[in-house]
């Protein structure tokens, strides 16, 4: 069975980056998008990044136009607006999908082997309503089911916590802490 340092990725240059090339980190795997309601959260996510980068985090993203076209341009067009409004340091890659036919291998096996366990508070309430107009069947399957769900891998590639994007980005925050 492939492990998380099994696969390979694309850079933001169209460049190959081996996942066996953070052996040793903690991981933060993230789907995100530009514009979207939960797109405020690089900020937080940045802040998770300068405090806990140094003690071995690094935080992936990847950008995915798979729900409602929430990230419309290019790999540089997502780049310069993450850099420009949140000042974005951790590593963007190239743009995928996370589910389907065409769906990136290191995201089929995110939630393949993660369990989806609905959403919180009240953009949970608006979400599955958004969510129902891409997925049907979305209670009933494990896929990603919006931008910015986020996965926890610890130091020896372990998945250790499936983040919905409805998820307290302090309980995100204190979950990394206590893997570091």
């Amino acid at each position: 069975m492939a492990g998380i340092y099994d696969f390979t990725v694309k850079a933001q240059d169209g460049s190959e980056v081996s996942l066996a090339d953070y052996k040793g980190k903690t991981l933060l795997i993230v789907n995100t998008a530009t514009g979207c309601g939960f797109t405020p959260q690089y900020e937080p996510l940045q802040k998770i990044y300068d405090e806990y980068h140094d003690q071995g985090l690094e935080i992936l993203d990847f950008p995915c136009n798979q729900f409602k076209n929430q990230a419309p341009g290019s790999d540089e067009e997502i780049h310069t607006f993450c850099t420009g409004r949140f000042g974005i340091t951790f590593p963007q890659f190239s743009k995928i999908d996370v589910f389907g036919p065409n769906a990136e291998p290191l995201f089929t096996y995110l939630c393949d082997n993660t369990e989806f366990k609905g959403f919180s508070g009240a953009m949970g309430l608006i979400l599955k309503a958004a969510v129902k107009s891409v997925d049907k069947d979305y209670k009933k399957n494990n896929n990603v089911k919006w931008n910015f769900t986020k996965f926890l891998i610890d130091k020896e590639g372990n998945i250790v916590a499936r983040f919905e994007p409805t998820e307290d980005m302090e309980n995100v925050r204190k979950q990394v802490a206590a893997v570091l």
